[in-house]
């Protein structure tokens, strides 16, 4: 069973930075589209930002030129730049990621919390 295995997550202040990345436990893993989750509490869990097989890229508004997404084909992972993070950012961060057969796979979460 593949795990998609999620890192970066912690405490930052408001303005600071922190990078999450997400590798798959397998490197028979082959992705098509992967991209970020995140769910403050009480709230519904909400797209933040997905990267294409071919590098389309599609943010959240409310992410737009503070997020950057990327990935690296050759090892299946997916990364998350976070910058200018505000309070209103903090929430649980999911992985997502489809194989090639269209078969959907989510990461455990990691938590992001901003300080004000």
């Amino acid at each position: 069973q593949v795990q998609l295995v999620e890192s970066g997550g912690g405490l930052v202040q408001a303005g600071g930075s922190l990078r999450l990345s997400c590798t798959p436990s397998t490197s028979i893993f082959k992705s098509n589209g992967m991209g970020w989750f995140r769910q403050a509490p009480g709230k519904q869990r909400e797209l933040v930002a997905w990267i294409s097989s071919g590098g389309s890229r599609v943010y959240a508004d409310s992410v737009k030129g503070r997020f950057t997404i990327s990935r690296e084909n050759a090892r299946n992972t997916v990364y998350l730049q976070m910058n200018t993070l505000k309070p209103e950012d903090t929430a649980v961060y999911y992985c997502k990621a489809y194989d090639t057969r269209s078969v959907e796979y989510w990461g455990q979460g990691t938590q992001v919390t901003v300080s004000s």
